[in-house]
């Protein structure tokens, strides 16, 4: 179906656009500078040709994108101001914004964002499959685009985030070699906010833009990104003031106390742009693994709901496949369920002749935690025990986040990896890549780790990747869960809580889909 732009869409699409939820003040008072920790320093501060998440919180409030979204994942106006699809899925077009100039003064036009979705295209490690489909970036005036593709990508409306798919100054890229320009690290945007430092192994500071479009936003007059990455520290760091917001990992057992302190508020709202859920993958080329009893014997021997109140003390949700709850629009109750049962287990590893040793363990497995502390390595020691019990011994493993993914992805070294992975805000964006049996290849993370192969899984996911009617692109991706949960190349565990903590003073951090990676002009310190 055709998006044209609705009457609600027109009236958005001003500079006075926001997203403040009803009853919040017309018009609050600008000033004041806001802390966040967000824990790891990222490698760079712009998504262009990469896609480290910590960058995620910094690069949208410098550079924007086309759209941004409210949390039911709906387009909203951001740089772009209307736009339509084609009944066949194959044209978009954007009218653009008009007024806007990019940080150094020049003008912001067409030709910037024909020449960024282009460069996505090329740089950019999901972009080179969200536009893979996009055959020509047309400049059609100084403030029209559209877009033409080859076949239908039925995700691509929800994919022009800031963080996500940022717009670059063409006159500030083109011609050079984008991955290593220097505005990677120093960028130029449009957005509420300019960049104006980063200390290596400190901070990096932002400023209001003076001369940004929807003003009187931003309200802030600046944002500061901390990077505490020492759990224990980070908590100190946002009881004691010194930062206002932490997203950062911090311990779970102190959350209990922060959420008793009368200036913060905990916060548990998701990220509907990003779900991101914990499971444990399986290694098929394993002679174990690769026998589907065994698989589900491991199943039946984990309690999930242990996990969930034990590892996560209640701080997560269960999930019994692959798509997150929080990704409402394709999230499918009604799977197969693999209800705690060590006698299950028991049952299916005799029938699959692995029989006891006189050690009492019928195998043995390595598991690898993504993480050496913190939930993944707790759940990693959980599958130890649990997996004991009947007769399978499972070493643990840890090493640094660099050397599991080469062990993982590159050297295959592995036989259960315990990971998180993020759905994105859309299945064929975030989940496809980790089942389908063509993205299996050696050396590129965060995909098909197991090896799975299933042609009609294959099916499934390549027919939703090109459905543009919703109700039967839904129905494929609710018999792709139910297929990949028989088969069971992982086991998905909890939906871990997105947690938040920040001093109440501080408002509208969460005011859509994006949640914190949002462009931050809505920000602001109340009196």
């Amino acid at each position: 179906m055709p998006h044209a732009p609705s009457r609600r869409t027109l009236l958005l699409s001003g500079a006075a656009a926001s997203l403040f939820p009803p009853g919040a003040k017309a018009q609050p008072a600008r000033g004041g500078s806001v802390a966040i920790n967000i824990g790891t320093e990222p490698p760079l501060l712009l998504q262009v040709a990469q896609s480290a998440g910590a960058t995620y919180y910094i690069g949208g409030k410098i550079n924007e994108g086309l759209l941004t979204y409210d949390k039911n994942l709906n387009p909203l106006p951001l740089l772009a101001t209307e736009w339509t699809v084609a009944p066949d899925g194959l044209r978009y077009r954007f009218r653009l914004r008009e007024g806007v100039t990019w940080h150094d003064g020049q003008n912001f036009t067409a030709d910037d964002v024909a020449f960024s979705i282009l460069t996505l295209k090329q740089y950019h490690p999901r972009g080179r499959a969200t536009f893979a489909n996009v055959e020509q970036a047309n400049v059609l005036g100084p403030h029209e685009v559209e877009l033409v593709l080859s076949k239908p990508a039925p995700y691509l409306l929800a994919a022009f985030a800031g963080f996500e798919s940022p717009i670059v100054p063409k006159h500030l890229y083109d011609g050079t070699n984008v991955a290593d320009n220097p505005h990677n690290a120093a960028p130029i945007g449009t957005g509420p906010f300019r960049f104006v430092e980063w200390a290596r192994g400190s901070h990096v500071r932002l400023v209001r833009n003076e001369n940004y479009w929807g003003a009187p936003k931003p309200y802030l007059d600046q944002i500061i990104f901390r990077f505490i990455v020492d759990p224990a520290a980070a908590a100190v760091a946002i009881e004691s003031g010194d930062v206002q917001v932490s997203v950062a990992n911090l311990p779970l057992a102190d959350i209990a106390r922060l959420k008793a302190q009368p200036n913060l508020v905990v916060s548990t709202a998701p990220v509907p742009y990003s779900p991101t859920i914990a499971r444990a993958e399986f290694n098929l080329e394993n002679p174990y693994l690769a026998d589907i009893r065994v698989r589900h014997a491991i199943a039946y021997a984990i309690n999930k709901d242990f996990i969930v109140n034990t590892v996560y003390l209640g701080y997560a949700t269960r999930l019994d496949g692959p798509i997150s709850p929080d990704l409402a629009a394709f999230y499918a109750a009604d799977v197969p369920k693999y209800a705690f049962s060590p006698a299950k287990a028991e049952a299916l590893l005799d029938e699959a002749g692995y029989e006891r040793g006189p050690d009492g363990y019928r195998f043995r497995l390595f598991i690898d935690p993504t993480q050496p502390s913190g939930p993944p390595k707790q759940t990693a020691e959980y599958f130890a025990q649990a997996l004991g019990k009947v007769g399978i011994k499972v070493e643990l493993r840890t090493q640094d986040f660099a050397a599991f993914v080469k062990r993982i992805f590159t050297d295959r070294s592995f036989d259960i990896a315990i990971e998180g992975m993020s759905n994105f805000y859309d299945p064929t964006v975030g989940v496809q890549r980790l089942y389908w049996s063509k993205t299996f290849k050696p050396g590129v993370p965060f995909t098909n780790g197991s090896k799975y192969l299933s042609p009609e899984v294959d099916r499934l996911l390549e027919s939703a990747a090109v459905e543009i009617d919703p109700a039967r692109r839904r129905k494929l991706f609710e018999a792709f869960q139910t297929r990949v949960v028989e088969d069971l190349p992982t086991l998905d565990l909890v939906t871990p809580s997105v947690i938040t903590i920040y001093d109440k003073r501080v408002k509208n951090l969460q005011v859509g889909a994006e949640h914190l990676w949002s462009n931050g002009a809505d920000i602001y310190l109340e009196e």
